[in-house]
């Protein structure tokens, strides 16, 4: 990594930790509670992740678990610090564990029986994902609420207006 690169994302991180600050005092206790994921958990994610794409042999698949793991759940961690998402991006934490499965299937023995628990952790999750992000979006008096239903009716109509194709 090069010194831009370091330079380049601290000001992008205290950037975006100054655009949330709002006129509130500004100290290091709010960076670390705004950006404890990125300090803490993913470097360990992309750290297991270095350690098995830097082996020469690539024995060791079992690393990527933890790495999927860590790195998915850090980025889940990070928009919900940074957004106060976490009524919602809770699902994140399951779709955690089926990359790091997926990613030990992948680069693995490609064990197809590992498809079973990694396919039951991604809808799982993306069900919970859609229902509570719909959820929410329907439940919130919030001012982009005509939208949606805007949307919602703009689809209809064009649906029952839409031409059917001659089949």
């Amino acid at each position: 990594m090069n010194k831009r690169m370091i330079a380049g994302t601290l000001m992008l991180l205290l950037g975006v930790c100054l655009f949330l600050n709002q006129g509130e005092s500004f100290g290091t206790g709010k960076l670390f509670g705004y950006f404890w994921p990125v300090i803490f958990v993913i470097p360990l994610g992309l750290f297991f992740h270095w350690m098995y794409f830097s082996m020469t042999d690539r024995r060791g698949t079992g690393l990527l678990i933890p790495g999927g793991i860590l790195l998915v759940a850090g980025l889940v961690c990070q928009y919900s610090m940074l957004f106060d998402a976490w009524h919602y991006m809770w699902p994140g934490f399951i779709l955690a564990a089926a990359v790091g499965l997926f990613e030990f299937y992948w680069f693995g023995t490609r064990n197809r029986w590992l498809l079973i628990p990694i396919n039951i952790l991604t809808v799982a999750s993306l069900l919970f994902f859609a229902v509570f992000t719909l959820g929410s979006l329907f439940s919130q008096s919030f001012a982009g609420q005509p939208w949606i239903a805007f949307i919602l009716v703009a689809a209809g109509a064009g649906l029952l207006f839409m031409k059917r194709k001659p089949s």
